[in-house]
């Protein structure tokens, strides 16, 4: 403590050690934004060349396009029957017997194998070939559903095995606590600032049109237990009967709300509910769940008792942690995505949970609040 508060003539202990916490924050996010900005300049690309050209193929291409903080360009793919010359811009080469050629003769530098329908002899076959002519050889296992993050290989060198192991995040109770002390600590900050907003934004609410200001609608939580969500209210006091007319009279409403359980053009959205929507407003009041333990900043989406049958076999997974008032699917294109993503993000995102996980979620639901993106 003496070394904290203590201030000398040429620095102040205080200053040092805010900058070291603030460091702790900030470099790493300028790292990644140095290292993607030089992407995008194409500095420093590695050339990558997919071999295969079916699903587990167009699989790695979204995954490198998805994640362009790899530094990876995608040089095309090459396959001995390929269906068609190009895949979503890329060229198709044939002849896997032409492989060191194009890598040679392309500048290439990694090499993905994503042909699980290979037989393991061949498969292998292939892997050592490249291994001898590429910097990297990378192979797609079919993990689909399982934990990603934190997943570390084990090497049996004498059994010639690899096994994958899979972190349990949650059980990790100082890293779980550290989450909840800092949706405490955030959320207690943002009631206090947003106090005098969240009061104009009721009066607004209230005089735009009958009804309570405030809505509270029962949610699963941690646990698939119930509790109130809290949120400012953006609809019509008749929402209910409005929706079922609709449904009712137009197949095009129908077939968009049982994809999506929104709409577009809503008609029980009013006014001023459909500006608290666009910028996220409508959910400030979720504060009070936050600081009442039964909503996290950052979480799967708190689903409404009604949607049970909808996500009852990913429950187990979903609801072992506390609904966020923005996760995963948020800033995955919100609104755009399909009901069955929304789902596909929430239970991945509790399997790969992890504090720094929160953290991106954090910054990227800033910058779709900004834009609107997806916003509905």
């Amino acid at each position: 403590m003496i070394f904290v508060m203590k201030r000398g003539i040429e620095y102040s202990r205080i200053v040092v050690m805010t900058m070291f916490f603030v460091s702790l924050v900030v470099f790493p996010i300028a790292r990644i934004n140095f290292k993607k900005a030089l992407y995008n300049s194409g500095l420093m690309l590695r050339k990558i060349l997919i071999v295969g050209s079916g699903e587990a193929a167009r699989k790695a291409m979204a995954a490198m396009q998805d994640e362009p903080n790899l530094g990876y360009a995608i040089a095309g793919f090459v396959d001995d029957k390929p269906s068609e010359d190009e895949i979503s811009g890329h060229k198709v080469r044939r002849h896997l017997e032409k492989l060191e050629r194009y890598i040679t003769f392309g500048g290439i530098h990694d090499v993905i194998v994503a042909k699980p329908e290979l037989p393991r002899e061949k498969l292998v076959e292939l892997i050592n070939h490249i291994q001898h002519k590429a910097e990297n050889t990378l192979f797609i296992p079919d993990i689909s559903g399982i934990a990603v993050s934190g997943t570390e290989l084990r090497h049996f060198f004498r059994q010639q095995t690899i096994i994958i192991q899979v972190k349990n995040n949650l059980a990790a109770p100082l890293i779980y606590g550290t989450k909840r002390v800092i949706d405490y600590a955030s959320g207690l900050a943002i009631a206090i600032v947003f106090l005098p907003i969240m009061l104009l934004i009721a009066l607004i609410v209230k005089l735009d049109s009958s009804g309570p200001a405030l809505l509270k609608q029962k949610r699963l939580g941690k646990k698939a237990r119930e509790f109130y969500c809290y949120k400012f209210r953006t609809m019509l006091p008749d929402a209910e009967a409005r929706l079922q007319e609709l449904l009712e009279n137009s197949q095009t409403a129908r077939e968009e709300y049982d994809k999506f359980w929104k709409l577009t053009d809503d008609p029980r959205i009013t006014r001023v509910g459909n500006i608290l929507r666009k910028t996220s407003l409508d959910e400030l009041p979720q504060i009070l769940n936050v600081l009442r333990g039964e909503m996290s900043l950052i979480g799967p989406r708190p689903y409404l008792p009604r949607e049970w049958d909808y996500i009852k076999e990913e429950s187990p997974v979903i609801h072992a942690l506390p609904p966020g008032i923005t996760g995963l699917w948020q800033v995955s294109g919100r609104n755009n995505q399909d009901y069955a993503f929304r789902i596909a993000m929430d239970s991945w995102y509790v399997k790969n949970w992890n504090l720094w996980l929160d953290v991106m979620i954090f910054f990227r639901t800033i910058g779709v609040v900004l834009k609107r993106d997806g916003a509905r």
